[in-house]
């Protein structure tokens, strides 16, 4: 899942080499911390927060299959 997001994340930044995915798990549920340049994360959130939103669903989609609840957090 953290290869899944950093496809789709780097091919939207100007600087992929600073992409980071963090994994925690608790229990049932997993949370992805997601860091990027500080010039990148207007590019990641999008207008009104619509990019973000869609790579969640690609997320919530992809983790449907594992019976996980899954959460994309947007580290600044």
């Amino acid at each position: 899942m953290t290869e899944l997001i950093k496809t789709i994340v780097t091919s939207l930044v100007d600087h992929p080499d600073k992409v980071v995915v963090a994994e925690k798990e608790t229990g049932n549920a997993v949370t992805y911390q997601l860091s990027v340049h500080q010039d990148d994360l207007g590019k990641v959130i999008g207008k009104q927060g619509r990019i973000a939103k869609a790579i969640r669903s690609v997320l919530f989609a992809a983790a449907s299959h594992e019976n996980k609840r899954v959460q994309l957090e947007i580290l600044e």
